[in-house]
């Protein structure tokens, strides 16, 4: 199968949209639920929203020296879940687009909606407002499918892993800017976090327009249909390919585990170990520098070493290590000394979207990424909900033994089931025929 020569300027192009695209999401996490609240407070006094907010007693405490209602919350979670919920929705319609018309203009167009979605949502003036900017920006957001298809379209096989442990490096490094730029900003404007990523935004597709290849010729495009573009149709054409689906179940319970992690790390640090504002911040720092080391720089001297199969088996077995580490230490600075061993968990899901893609033909990479990125989505939304409960529960006043590590139990769990799944479905793979270079149907 012919491979398009890889473009020094296009990858890296791909790496600081889905940067920008993490750092957006990250931009929110420190100034949604304030935004959230001054909405509701200035809402009409007739409305059940504002009515609530009135009366409610307050649950999340304390936000920057005042109390953030339990409406305010409620709100503010859905808020969240929108974005996941349209991520799920649309990556499938993205990335059959993809297919269809190539990567360049799903992913220049998906960079300008979201350009001018960051600042509607900066101009809200109701809530309802902010929810369809929200969803729009999720849909906008949706393009880590195509712009996956773009680096395996133009890097070799042996070369993925190292392609998408950039990739993960992207989110690494993201999560440690927008939450941190968010804060920052929003101490000068609650809006300016906003405005300063449509600014981002917009360089990265001027910068795009100008240095960013097409990678999919017209040869090995397919027509576009409802079929493979909705979430459940795509789901269910991605289960007649048996090892990729298995591939991608490995895949979704570690992204569970992942966001389950996600949900419960601040709640399990401050309720165990007394950790401030400022230790969890730096203990997510540390997380998102050693995700960017290892993903950024050592993968792609790891995988080519071991092979794809013994990093998914050495990554996933750290990984489940790690989880049960964090679950079971009792001293706080035990946390960093894991953290340091997980990073290195990191180079498996680079290992695995790299033999998921060479299990595709080139025409299907849009599609099956898009896919991938939908079960994401649904991991990002179920993740923390089974993460907060498990917490919940193993801290309740009648359970009689305090078990604040049980989440991170099952987490260890389902990352041991995810990499055993994987290391099977890799060995099956080895012995599979490669897929055809003109499979579009």
């Amino acid at each position: 199968m012919q491979q398009n020569p890889p473009q020094p300027a296009a990858v890296k192009f791909i790496f600081l949209t889905l940067l920008l695209d993490v750092i957006g999401f990250g931009l929110l996490i420190p100034v949604a639920p304030t935004i959230v609240k001054n909405l509701l407070d200035i809402a009409p006094a007739d409305t059940a929203a504002a009515a609530a907010a009135a009366t409610d007693p307050g649950l999340l405490g304390a936000l920057a020296g005042d109390k953030l209602t339990g409406t305010a919350a409620y709100a503010y979670g859905a808020l969240v879940a929108m974005y996941a919920l349209m991520q799920f929705l649309f990556a499938p319609v993205l990335g059959a687009l993809s297919d269809r018309f190539g990567r360049r203009p799903v992913i220049l167009i998906s960079l300008a909606g979201s350009a001018i979605d960051y600042i509607a949502m900066a101009l809200s003036p109701t809530l309802w407002f902010l929810y369809l900017t929200r969803a729009i920006n999720g849909i906008s957001g949706a393009n880590f499918g195509a712009c996956n298809a773009y680096v395996a379209d133009v890097t070799p096989p042996e070369k993925r892993a190292a392609a998408f442990g950039m990739i993960g490096a992207a989110f690494g490094i993201g999560f440690i800017i927008g939450p941190a730029l968010g804060g920052l900003l929003a101490s000068i404007d609650i809006h300016l976090p906003f405005f300063v990523a449509a600014g981002l935004t917009a360089l990265n597709w001027l910068y795009g327009y100008f240095v960013l290849p097409e990678s999919l010729p017209p040869e090995r495009r397919r027509p576009f249909t409802l079929a493979r573009a909705n979430p459940l149709g795509s789901l269910v054409r991605l289960a007649q390919r048996p090892v990729v689906l298995s591939l991608a179940y490995a895949l979704t319970l570690w992204n569970l585990a992942m966001y389950a992690l996600h949900a419960t790390w601040v709640l399990y640090t401050a309720h165990r170990y007394n950790w401030s504002h400022f230790q969890i911040g730096l203990s997510l720092t540390c997380v998102g520098l050693g995700a960017a080391v290892v993903q950024g720089g050592l993968v792609r001297k790891i995988v080519p070493a071991l092979g794809e199969t013994r990093s998914i088996l050495l990554g996933g077995s750290i990984a489940t290590l790690a989880y049960a580490g964090y679950g079971l230490a009792t001293e706080g600075w035990m946390i960093y000394v894991i953290i340091l061993f997980a990073s290195l968990g990191g180079i498996a899901g680079p290992a695995l979207q790299s033999l998921i893609t060479r299990s595709v033909s080139p025409s299907e990479q849009g599609e099956v990424q898009g896919s991938l990125t939908s079960l994401a989505s649904l991991m990002q939304i179920s993740g923390p909900v089974m993460g907060s409960i498990i917490f919940a529960w193993s801290i309740a006043p009648d359970r009689g033994v305090d078990l604040p590590g049980a989440s991170f139990i099952v987490c260890a769990i389902l990352a041991l089931l995810g990499t055993l799944i994987a290391w099977s479905s890799a060995a099956k793979l080895r012995s599979a025929p490669a897929p055809a270079p003109d499979s579009a149907r």
